[in-house]
């Protein structure tokens, strides 16, 4: 069983997702990212924690023998227990979470047509996504998060500096020089 979950908004950070990269050299290429949960988006976190709870239930019958392991691996974190707020502010009354795919995933922007261009979908924009929740048995025991699509919501500040595609459109309407000048 895999369980869905499609989010509320939510910003996108980590974003790699028009090319897949491992993280090490032994790692596989995968499409992923980090979701920034705002902890007040209760139905969202309601549907993440129960798409947990299921998947853990299942893992229980098929993996665990009817009882659940010490230390499993929960995807949803909280940002302002685990990240310095001074390097990850952006964290601050947020969960998170990283979904992968070893597939490239569906991407959207606002009016739900398809997103090609790699300055449309960045980190630090705002979206949903399209989740799968499943448990796993490997070395380590617990629920992972699989990328089936993401949609583009709205524009923010890109996290690493930078400018987002509105900022850098917007930036050629104002009148900084004279062409007569050259």
């Amino acid at each position: 069983m895999s369980s869905k979950v499609v989010t509320g908004n939510v910003r996108f950070s980590y974003l790699t997702v028009f090319k897949p990269r491992g993280f090490s050299a032994e790692d596989p290429e995968k499409y992923s990212v980090v979701l920034l949960i705002p902890k007040k988006d209760k139905k969202t976190v309601t549907k993440i924690k129960k798409a947990i709870a299921d998947e853990l239930l299942e893992g229980q019958e098929k993996f665990w023998k009817g009882k659940k392991p010490a230390n499993l691996w929960n995807p949803l974190r909280d940002g302002d227990e685990e990240k310095d707020p001074d390097e990850h502010p952006e964290y601050a009354g947020m969960y998170f979470l990283t979904a992968k795919s070893d597939i490239k995933p569906i991407l959207l922007g606002p009016d739900g047509e398809e997103v090609f261009d790699q300055s449309e979908l960045y980190s630090g924009c705002w979206g949903r996504a399209n989740l799968s929740f499943f448990c796993f048995n490997n070395k380590t025991k617990g629920v992972g998060v699989g990328l089936n699509a993401l949609k583009k919501t709205k524009d923010d500040t890109p996290f690493g500096g930078g400018m987002s595609r509105d900022e850098i459109m917007n930036s050629f309407d104002e009148e900084d020089g004279d062409e007569e000048d050259w």
